[in-house]
């Protein structure tokens, strides 16, 4: 893969760089950066999210780049790579920051990621010079950069102490807008988000939430519900949109044999309708 880089100021989507503290005297990415400034959001959070977090994250950021926005986040391990691969699912754009130099990229398990952001149109970014490699140090600075290059910082699941809210603290320097997804009271993987409520941050539970503040002119009536391609379809979207995420509960509800009800699940995930959230648990797209 081939390493470029230019100077932060010498692209119009990279300039918004230009007024934050150390700015960096060069860019190196692996891929394509956009040719102009598009409203983009940085989406961070725990590196090992319940299935909450990691639901809200794909759905945000999913309904974020179908509204045509870009998504920037670190490509670490966690809320991170959910929300790239989120993007990529739905055919968006997104950007990764490394905190370490782009001849390997890190983690190493989220290489293919890193190859798959390249091949759908989007880069891999860094401060650092391609040998460097990555230490502690660095992805604190880095952060800085994710939040440099976005309009808004989302938090969709922190802990208290989470490294997440190390990429607030420079939002708020540079005079980013901070979004935060609230979380059950009694998880300690929502202390962080929900202390920074208690601060002042945007609430978010949905897209539009976002979007009414950074990019109002993105915003666009609601769709109607999608409908199944039979009433048991219809059922289980209808169970779904009420918050019954657990397969046998979803089957129980639908009064329908486990056979059918098995087959149908598995036409609906083919059809883009559902997604499968692991451990038998379900959502809609």
């Amino acid at each position: 893969m081939k390493i470029n880089y230019i100077s932060p100021l010498d692209n119009n989507f990279t300039r918004i760089t230009g007024s934050i503290a150390l700015v960096p005297k060069k860019l190196y990415y692996i891929g394509k950066l956009p040719d102009k400034r598009i409203p983009t959001v940085a989406i961070v959070g725990s590196r090992k999210p319940t299935r909450y977090g990691t639901e809200v994250t794909m759905r945000i950021a999913e309904d974020l780049v179908q509204r045509g926005v870009i998504i920037v986040s670190g490509m670490a391990l966690g809320v991170d790579s959910i929300a790239h691969r989120a993007v990529l699912d739905v055919g968006g754009t997104t950007i990764a920051v490394q905190g370490n130099g782009l001849a390997d990229l890190y983690p190493a398990t989220n290489r293919q990621l890193g190859q798959d952001i390249i091949e759908k149109g989007g880069a891999i970014v860094s401060e650092y010079e391609p040998d460097i490699p990555p230490m502690k140090h660095r992805f604190l600075e880095r952060n800085r950069l994710i939040s440099a290059l976005s309009d808004a910082v989302l938090v969709t699941e922190a802990a208290a102490r989470s490294g997440s809210l190390n990429t607030v603290t420079h939002a708020l320097e540079q005079g980013k807008e901070v979004f935060v997804v609230p979380g059950n009271i009694t998880s300690p993987l929502s202390a962080g988000c929900n202390a920074l409520l208690k601060q002042g941050a945007h609430p978010v539970t949905c897209a539009e939430d976002i979007l009414e503040i950074i990019a109002p002119q993105l915003l666009q009536p609601q769709t109607q519900l999608a409908l199944g391609n039979n009433p048991l379809q219809t059922k289980i979207i209808k169970l779904l949109t009420d918050g019954i995420r657990d397969g046998d509960e979803l089957q129980h509800l639908s009064k329908e044999n486990a056979t059918v009800f098995a087959t149908e699940l598995t036409m609906m995930e083919i059809n883009g309708l559902i997604r499968n959230l692991g451990a038998n648990q379900w959502t809609l797209r």
